[in-house]
C-alpha cells in the first residue's frame, strides 16, 4: 500500500512581518525622497534595496529581541545610508569589481552606459565597442559612422534586433522581446552579420557564425 505524504504544515509568520508592514510606507517614503535626484530606473533599484535593508535590520533587531528600538524614521534614515554606502543584501563588498557600488565610492570611478535611450524609435540605441588599445582613431571613427549607416539601411525590425544584440543580449532575450523563435534570430544575427560584411565591402568568410559586431 502507498502512503501518501502529508504536506509539511506551513511555518508560522514571525511576529515582527506585522510591524514591518506597519512601517513600509513610511520607509519606501523616505527613500524615494532620498534618491529623488538619480534616473528612474536606478531610483526605483535604490528605494527596493533600502526596503531590503530595512527588513533584515528589523529581523536582526527581532533575533536580539529589541523589536522595540524598531522606528521607521530610524530605519528609513539606517536603510538609506547602506544603500548609498554601495551595501547590498546578500551581496559582500568587493572593492576590485567595478560595477559595484562600493568600489565606485572608495576609489572615486564613475561608469557611463555605452547605450543610449533614442526617444524617436522608443528603443534602446546601438553602441559601438572597439578597443581603443590597438585600434588607431581614425579606424575608430569610420566605424561608427559606418555602423551608424548600416543600421539606417536596415528596416525598423531589423535595426531593432542589431541593435539589441549589439549591445550584448542574449538571444534567448532577444528572440522574446520580439516574439520571434531562437533559431530565427540567430538565422537574422548571421543575416546581419553577411550584410555589414557586404555594407563595408568585405569578402565574406565560409563558414563563419560571427554576428554583427564583433
Amino acid at each position: 500500500m502507498i502512503r501518501i505524504a502529508s504536506a509539511p504544515a506551513p511555518k508560522p509568520i514571525p511576529e515582527w512581518h506585522e510591524l514591518f508592514l506597519r512601517m513600509l510606507p513610511a520607509i519606501r517614503q523616505h527613500a524615494r525622497i532620498s534618491f529623488r535626484h538619480l534616473a528612474p530606473e536606478r531610483r526605483e533599484d535604490c528605494v527596493e534595496e533600502a526596503i531590503c535593508n530595512a527588513c533584515c535590520a528589523v529581523a536582526r533587531l527581532a533575533e536580539l529581541n529589541k523589536l522595540d528600538l524598531c522606528y521607521a524614521s530610524v530605519l528609513s534614515r539606517f536603510a538609506v545610508a547602506q544603500v548609498r554606502d554601495g551595501r547590498k543584501v546578500g551581496c559582500k563588498l568587493n572593492v576590485r569589481d567595478v560595477l559595484s557600488r562600493y568600489c565606485q565610492r572608495k576609489k572615486n570611478l564613475i561608469v557611463e552606459r555605452l547605450d543610449r535611450f533614442d526617444d524617436e524609435e522608443n528603443a534602446w540605441a546601438e553602441a559601438v565597442v572597439v578597443d581603443t588599445r590597438s585600434a588607431p582613431v581614425p579606424d575608430i571613427v569610420s566605424f561608427r559612422v559606418d555602423f551608424a549607416d548600416w543600421l539606417a539601411s536596415l528596416c525598423r525590425r531589423d535595426r531593432r534586433i542589431a541593435e539589441s544584440l549589439a549591445i550584448g543580449n542574449r538571444t534567448s532575450d532577444v528572440a522574446e522581446r520580439f516574439e520571434l523563435s531562437e533559431g530565427r534570430i540567430s538565422q537574422l544575427r548571421r543575416e546581419l552579420a553577411e550584410s555589414w560584411r557586404s555594407f563595408i565591402d568585405e569578402p565574406p568568410t565560409p563558414g563563419s557564425t560571427a554576428t554583427a559586431v564583433a
